[in-house]
This record gives structure tokens, C-alpha cells and sequence, in this order.
């Protein structure tokens, strides 16, 4: 005759080894609550039932309030990841979660977008602190937001390694790009890399930057439109010497009557 629910939550109070193992699958929630309640419940089993992507949502909460079990990191990390874990939860535990984790919780394609946003935000607010290393890692693994943070820093060994992460955008190098402040190893990195030197955008911003190599930013002058080349022109958007030969480009181009197709609009990301 099959156990009742009653007699399994009885059982799951006091039962060890193997027998814990088995209750873990239970489907009755009352039994998994009867389950937390034992003190022959260990780390392990916590993992393996949070393993269980049916596990009812009022389990997780009770887990979360319980600080004994929230000692463990690998229980707070598989609540993090669990898909029915409550954004309150997460967003408590997110802030305990090492570097790596917090990146794998920002690619991971069924993260909502607000909990990924502020993993992002948890990172972002750790680099000043994280060691070299670290940061390599990162650039070359983490999300386009701290990507572009990276960039921005311009330390020499971290821009070669985050100008070819995957997840870096457009929209994060034109981000650094238009920063007053940015270090001078960043603009000649850009400037020599085999993608983002061809991007339309990337090279309007970088003719913006007052410290671009004149003669690298001169080779760019006529793939760009006349409407743009006008608008660089304007007093005051790039330094002098290069305004003269934005004119100079402009001129040419109207008496020779040809003008290059129309420029992209910029990425998003």
C-alpha cells in the first residue's frame, strides 16, 4: 500500500542517508518543509533538491529566510540560479556571489533581464578592487557593460584581450570613446584592431578624439559622407589641423561630384 503524504512527512523528519535522498523527489511540498526540519539534511541534499527545476517556489522561499543553510555558498549560488528562485532572493544573494559566477549569471539566457542588469552592476562596482588577472579574465568573458568599463580603464594588457570579447558592442566603444577623460592607450588600440578600425561609428568618434594619430584618422576621410565630413567640419568638433583637411576632403569631394553611400546608423548594445 503506498505511503501517504502524511507518513512521508513523518518519515522525512527524522530519516538519514539514503532514505533523505529519496525524499528529496517527493512531490509533496508539506514533505520537502518536513524535510528542511532535519537535522541529518546536509549540503549535499540541499544542492540535489535544489537541483530540482519543479521545486515549488514556497521551498526556495523557505530556504532563502533560513540563515543556517544560507552559511553555504553552493546553496546560495544554486538559489541564484534556480529559474523560480524570487527576484527579492536573488537580488539579496547576488551581492555574495564570486566573479565568475556573477558573469555566468549575466550570460545565462533564462536570467531575467533586471537580475542580469544588476549582476552586471555588482561587477561593475567590484573593478576598481579586482587584481590584474582578474580583469583579463573578464575582458576576455564578461558582459558588454563591463566590457566597455574595461576598455575604458585602457590598462595595455586587458585592451588587447577585451577589444575581441564576443559580447563587446558598438555601443560600448563609442560609449569610451566619448568619455572627456580617457587613457592615450585606448584610442590607438581601437584604431589598430582588424573590427572595430572598419565600423563606420567607431571611426566618426575616434576623428572626435583630440588624441588620434593624425596620420591613421586620415585614411578615413574618404569612406565618410559629405553630410558627416560637413558636420566635423563645424568649428570646435575636431582639433584644427584636422578641420583643414576635413574642408579640404569636402572640396574635393564636390568637384569631383561623388560622395560615398550614406553612413550606418549606430549599433545597439
Amino acid at each position: 500500500m503506498p505511503e501517504s503524504v502524511a507518513e512521508s512527512r513523518e518519515r522525512a523528519r527524522s530519516a538519514t542517508g539514503e532514505e533523505i535522498a529519496t525524499l528529496l523527489h517527493h512531490p509533496s511540498a508539506d514533505v520537502l518543509f518536513a524535510l528542511l526540519d532535519n537535522p541529518a539534511l546536509d549540503e549535499s541534499h540541499l544542492c540535489l533538491l535544489l537541483e530540482r527545476k519543479d521545486l515549488p517556489g514556497e521551498i526556495l522561499e523557505e530556504v532563502g529566510k533560513r540563515k543556517p543553510l544560507l552559511k553555504s555558498y553552493r546553496v546560495k549560488r544554486a538559489l541564484c540560479f534556480h529559474p523560480r528562485t524570487s527576484r527579492l532572493i536573488t537580488l539579496r544573494l547576488l551581492r555574495e556571489l564570486y566573479l565568475m559566477d556573477l558573469v555566468q549569471l549575466t550570460l545565462s539566457p533564462s536570467v531575467p533581464a533586471e537580475l542580469k542588469h544588476n549582476a552586471e552592476d555588482q561587477l561593475l562596482a567590484r573593478l576598481a578592487q579586482i587584481p590584474l588577472g582578474q580583469k583579463i579574465t573578464l575582458a576576455r568573458r564578461g558582459p558588454a557593460r563591463v566590457a566597455g568599463a574595461l576598455l575604458a580603464e585602457g590598462h595595455p594588457q586587458v585592451l588587447s584581450v577585451v577589444l575581441d570579447n564576443p559580447y563587446l558592442t558598438e555601443a560600448q566603444i563609442l560609449k569610451a570613446l566619448s568619455r572627456e577623460k580617457l587613457p592615450v592607450t585606448v584610442v590607438p588600440a581601437i584604431i589598430h584592431h582588424r573590427k572595430w578600425s572598419i565600423s563606420y561609428n567607431v571611426r566618426m568618434a575616434l576623428l572626435r578624439q583630440p588624441s588620434a594619430p593624425l596620420a591613421a584618422i586620415l585614411s578615413y576621410l574618404p569612406q565618410l559622407t559629405v553630410s558627416d565630413l560637413r558636420d566635423l567640419a563645424a568649428p570646435g568638433i575636431v582639433p584644427e589641423n584636422l578641420r583643414r583637411y576635413i574642408q579640404a576632403e569636402v572640396q574635393r569631394r564636390l568637384r569631383a561630384g561623388t560622395t560615398p553611400k550614406s553612413s550606418p546608423s549606430p549599433k545597439e548594445g
